[in-house]
């Protein structure tokens, strides 16, 4: 056997036994650890070291963050399935169902198709966090795999360690931030970072060479310092410098736009101590004797992080003028701080108590939002993974229900958000928001430390669209589609159902019950000609008074007119009439001289419902049936239809398009609508007060009402386009 496999089975073995007990837990690993070597006999990785090397290290890593027995097997195993042939029911024969289920969920999507290489990541992630909605486990054993491949990256290509790298810092290091293992964060943002930018990551290492040994000095004496004043008041404790990890530096140093020297946390001290009240204590005494920066106090433990991290941490001035950044917590706390979620989910395979298992799951309900977006976003991997980006990875902003629960939410949220989060329910019937005892509006930007308190009524009409222009999460955003879907699809079947009966009513009142020309398939070998597809639309487009009773009936006459007798029309054909076309493209029924104009008000295009409007000594103006300028009329409406013969050429329309605003948008939006073969005839775009979203106005010239349809359609599909209307003067 090699050496270096050897090697890793006793360093295993001797991590186990420091706290698994059982003998029969320790057998299983033991069994679990051969079969693995057993099935990657032969397999080399690209180091040229045997494969079980590295599943060796993966169950090493995982032992050292302390994880149950059934998790190292995961760990040992992870890769059978995947590399080996070996089924899910043989782990599950020699081992549990339980590792066989967990196996699985590590393991890669496999015999699908994808369009590409990003589908195929989106769709492999989804899976992932799915999987760990229901057991986190699953992501523990992820990421040590990942962290150990990261250890080895430099015999990838150079291609594939970007490739890689760029995973790892998008997706694995946030997961590891939110479950609160700093320990596998660091390391991961670090090599990431080494293989992304290694210009700058030598450049930050430099830095933080140069000064190394006098800043080590330095800390070294204030701990000493503090160390005899804490020793003076008879308090126990551990006083330690911590180094700040370079990605973290780097990050300052752009996003904050800060120098290197301004960087507060560059020398850290960390005190651990006995318990809660203690750190206190060691707090007070050090606010004593040293001064305190202001602003810079922050208290984990009143209020954790979501990721369970507790402690105290201030900024003091040293003696000598030097900035030293201190945290203070107890064991416990160092322990979450360093292994997060994995010093406490032992629980899992049966060692934690009913009482802690309980509050752990309180604490760490976020992570259940995996499992809800995937219920929010049923199929497309993409938008899932977009979504858990916005709504876990960069939440960052922590309010509070009035009876203390803690809510995370990402930058810019509002109270919609934070009523969504409680419970879909809550964020439906919300009708207003109290935040720290304030009545406000339901779009104000949460802030982290706020208390808010949703007001609900039982009688709100439902989330308004209104909403959509300002939440921020995916959460909410599908919750409120999602609603005025299913209201809409109600109100469509309603509406449905009211014109069915408004038709039956018109047959009846002109006695046309048994006639021919009111069957269905006659009825339906018309609807093409109001742009109709099927007997539903019709009935809907008579409710909505889209359609008039009146325009339908007079084409059903006309068809029946038109079905001639074939025997007598052979014998006698009538004379052939030439066929006046109307100058406008409008007729009306009965009325072949009256100036007829098209409003210029709501601009109808061919195909448009349309309604005729008898003004004084200016003919006919015809609107849209829908224009709000005659919606109210009623004495001088008169029933005008669209000249099928006519030489329609073009109709001007304005249309209004609210969008996120962002480069190249204008770009976009006039590429669309060259493509789609609409002419242009002015373009005005202007940001909005909100210095988000953008206003495009643009006057184009279209065939007919399909044409405009279609136009609009695509327009909509334009990344950060939120809305296209037409403009009515």
């Amino acid at each position: 056997m090699h050496e270096r496999v050897i090697q890793l089975q006793d360093a295993l073995k001797h991590k186990i036994s420091q706290y698994i007990v059982s003998e029969k837990d320790i057998a299983l690993i033991d069994k679990a650890m051969a079969f693995a070597i057993e099935k990657h006999e032969g397999q080399v990785r690209k180091s040229g070291e045997p494969y079980s090397t590295h599943v060796l290290e993966v169950a090493l890593l995982l032992s050292q963050l302390r994880v149950g027995p059934s998790t190292i097997c995961a760990g040992l195993l992870h890769d059978t399935l995947e590399d080996c042939g070996v089924s899910k029911d043989e782990i599950k024969k020699q081992f549990s169902s339980d590792i066989a289920t967990l196996v699985e969920s590590v393991t890669k999507i496999g015999n699908l198709s994808f369009k590409d290489e990003k589908e195929y990541l989106a769709a492999n992630h989804r899976k992932i966090f799915i999987a760990m909605a229901k057991d986190i486990r699953v992501i523990l054993v992820k990421l040590v795999d990942r962290l150990h491949n990261m250890r080895t990256l430099s015999y990838q290509s150079e291609e594939k360690q970007r490739k890689i790298a760029a995973e790892t810092l998008d997706v694995y290091a946030p997961i590891a931030h939110r479950l609160g293992i700093s320990e596998i964060k660091n390391e991961l943002e670090d090599l990431s970072f080494h293989y992304l930018y290694p210009e700058k990551y030598y450049e930050v290492a430099k830095l933080v060479e140069m000064r190394k040994a006098e800043r080590d000095q330095q800390v070294t004496d204030m701990i000493q310092e503090i160390s005899n004043l804490l020793n003076e008041h008879g308090l126990k404790h551990r006083i330690f410098g911590r180094s700040k990890h370079l990605y973290s530096i780097y990050k300052k140093m752009t996003v904050k736009n800060k120098r290197f020297d301004e960087i507060l946390d560059l020398m850290a001290i960390r005190i651990v101590t006995d318990d809660a009240v203690n750190c206190y204590e060691v707090l007070g005494y050090i606010h004593a004797t040293y001064r305190p920066i202001p602003g810079r106090l922050k208290d984990y433990i009143a209020m954790p992080k979501m990721n369970m991290y507790q402690s105290l941490h201030t900024t003091i001035v040293g003696g000598e003028g030097h900035i030293f950044e201190v945290q203070i917590r107890t064991e416990s706390m160092d322990a979450i701080a360093e292994r997060g979620v994995a010093a406490h989910w032992r629980y899992k395979e049966g060692i934690s108590k009913d009482k802690e298992q309980k509050e752990i799951e309180e604490r760490l309900s976020w992570f259940k939002d995996f499992g809800l977006l995937s219920t929010d976003i049923d199929e497309d991997a993409q938008e899932y993974m977009e979504a858990v980006q916005k709504d876990i990875f960069e939440a960052n902003v922590y309010v509070m229900t009035p009876k203390g629960r803690v809510i995370d939410l990402p930058n810019g949220s509002t109270p919609i958000d934070f009523a969504y989060r409680i419970h879909t329910d809550v964020g439906h019937t919300t009708i207003g928001a109290i935040i720290n005892g304030v009545l406000l509006p339901l779009n104000t930007a949460l802030k982290t430390g706020d208390v808010v308190q949703i007001r609900t009524s039982k009688q709100s009409n439902g989330p308004s669209e209104d909403w959509l222009k300002f939440v921020k999460t995916s959460h909410a955003r599908v919750k409120i589609r999602n609603f005025l879907q299913k209201k809409e699809e109600v109100e469509r079947k309603a509406l449905i159902v009211k014109g069915e009966a408004i038709f039956k009513d018109e047959v009846k009142k002109r006695g046309l019950e048994n006639s021919e020309h009111v069957k269905r398939d006659k009825v339906e070998h018309i609807l093409h000609q109001f742009n109709l597809k099927n007997l539903d639309e019709m009935y809907y487009a008579l409710a909505a008074r889209s359609l008039s009773t009146a325009a339908l009936f007079e084409k059903l006459v006309v068809e029946r007119k038109n079905i001639l007798d074939l025997g007598l029309g052979r014998l006698f054909k009538p004379a052939v009439q030439k066929k006046t076309i109307s100058k406008s493209g409008i007729k009306v029924a009965g009325v072949d001289s009256m100036m007829i104009t098209l409003s210029q008000c709501c601009k109808p295009v061919f195909g448009d419902p349309i309604i005729g409007y008898i003004t004084k000594g200016q003919g006919v103006k015809v609107h849209r049936i829908d224009c709000p300028n005659i919606i109210k009329e009623k004495n001088r409406l008169i029933e005008v239809m669209w000249d099928e013969d006519f030489d329609k050429g073009k109709y001007e329309v304005e249309l209004s398009i609210l969008a996120n605003d962002r480069s190249y948008l204008l770009t976009d939006l006039v590429t669309i609508i060259s493509q789609y073969k609409a002419t242009i005839q002015s373009v005005n775009s202007v940001v909005n007060d909100d210095k988000v979203t953008a206003t495009t106005t643009l006057k184009v010239n279209v065939d007919d009402f399909n044409h405009l349809q279609i136009l609009m359609v695509n327009l909509r599909k334009v990344n950060s386009v939120i809305s296209v209307e037409r403009i009515t003067r």
